[in-house]
C-alpha cells in the first residue's frame, strides 16, 4: 500500500491525487520493491532491513541518498506478548523526497503537534523520529498501568496467571529497552553526520531535543525495567505465602473437625461406658459438652499459640 504526502505551509498533508514529496510504502509489494531497488536506487539490503522487526537501527549515507533504520513501538488488541512489539521504519531521505518504507501500518504523521512548522524534507524525517519517541513513551506508560494492575491482582492470588502476565511484560521491556537504545546509538551517528546530511543550525538544534528526548525515553523504559525484575521475586514470595495462609486455614478447619469427632467417636465404641453412663438420662449430654469443650479448648489454644 502506498500513501502520498505533501509538504505545504508547514504542515505534512497527505494528498489523495498522488502528488507529493513524501511517499510511503506499508507493506510493499514485490512491484513496489523493484522499483524502489531498480528507480529509487535504495540498495536491497537495507529496503528489506526496514520490513526486519530484529534489524537494529542505523545510519548509511548513500551517493544520491540517506538511510535512516529506526525502531518504533507497534500496538495491537492481542496478549501482552503481542500487544507490545517492535517494528523497524526506514526512511529514504533524497534531495527532493522522503521515502518511508515500513511492515506495520504506523500512525507517523498523525498528531500535528510534531509537524506544524516543517520547512523541508529534513524538518519532516527529524520530527519523524521524534513522533516515534513519544509513541515509545505512551506504550511505556500502558505498559506500566497494566503493571500496577497485575500487582493489585496479587495481593490475593494463589495461581501463577497474573504472575506469567508480569514475566511478559518484563520481557517485553527488554524489548524496548534494546530499541531504544538502538536508536540512541542511529540518533548520535545522525548528529556527527550533519555536515553531510545538510542540516541547518535550527534543524542541528531539533536534533539535540530528539536526542535527549531519547535518552529520557531509555531511563524510563531502564527503570521500569528494573523495577520489575527487581520486585519479581517478592511477588513470588507473596504468591507463597497467600497458598500458605489458605493451607493453615484448612489445617485448623480440618482440627477443629476432627477433634469433637474424635471424643464423640471414642464414646460410640460398642463397650461399656464408665461410671455406669450407659444406663444414665444425661450421657448424651455429657458426651455432647466434652465435644463442646474440646472444641472450646481447642479455640483458646489457636488464640494463644497465634496459629
Amino acid at each position: 500500500m502506498r500513501r502520498i504526502y505533501e509538504l505545504l505551509s508547514g504542515k505534512v498533508l497527505e494528498n489523495l491525487y498522488g502528488q507529493g514529496q513524501i511517499t510511503v510504502f506499508i507493506r510493499p509489494e514485490e512491484a513496489e520493491r523493484r522499483y524502489l531497488i531498480d528507480e529509487m536506487k535504495i540498495d536491497e539490503h537495507t529496503l528489506y532491513s526496514a520490513l526486519d522487526p530484529d534489524e537494529l537501527a542505523r545510519l548509511e549515507i548513500e551517493s544520491n541518498h540517506a538511510a535512516i533504520i529506526l525502531k518504533c513501538p507497534r500496538a495491537t488488541t492481542q496478549d501482552i506478548v503481542n500487544q507490545f512489539e517492535i517494528c523497524s521504519i526506514g526512511m529514504f531521505l533524497f534531495k527532493d523526497q522522503l521515502i518511508i518504507v515500513t511492515d506495520h501500518d504506523i500512525p507517523v504523521f498523525d498528531g500535528g503537534k510534531y509537524f506544524l512548522k516543517c520547512q523541508s524534507l529534513n524538518d519532516v524525517a527529524i520530527r519523524s523520529i521524534y513522533k516515534t519517541i513519544s509513541l515509545f513513551l505512551t506504550q511505556l506508560r500502558s505498559i506500566n498501568r497494566q503493571a500496577s494492575d497485575i500487582e493489585s491482582k496479587l495481593h490475593g492470588a494463589i495461581e501463577n496467571e497474573q504472575l506469567m502476565r508480569l514475566f511478559e511484560l518484563e520481557k517485553v521491556l527488554v524489548y524496548y529497552v534494546n530499541a531504544i537504545h538502538s536508536n540512541s546509538i542511529m540518533l548520535d551517528k545522525v548528529r556527527n553526520n550533519t555536515v553531510k546530511l545538510g542540516f541547518t543550525v535550527e534543524q542541528c538544534e531539533l536534533m539535540e531535543d530528539v536526542s535527549v528526548e531519547n535518552s529520557q525515553c531509555a531511563k524510563q523504559a531502564e527503570i521500569y525495567s528494573s523495577i520489575l525484575a527487581g520486585l519479581m521475586d517478592a511477588r513470588v514470595s507473596i504468591i507463597s505465602n497467600n497458598l500458605n495462609i489458605i493451607m493453615k486455614t484448612l489445617t485448623l478447619i480440618t482440627l477443629g473437625i476432627m477433634v469433637p469427632t474424635f471424643v464423640v467417636s471414642a464414646f460410640s465404641m460398642n463397650v461399656k461406658l464408665p461410671f455406669g453412663l450407659n444406663e444414665s438420662p444425661v450421657s448424651f449430654w455429657i458426651i455432647t459438652a466434652l465435644a463442646f469443650a474440646s472444641v472450646f479448648v481447642l479455640i483458646i489454644l489457636q488464640k494463644k499459640k497465634k496459629w
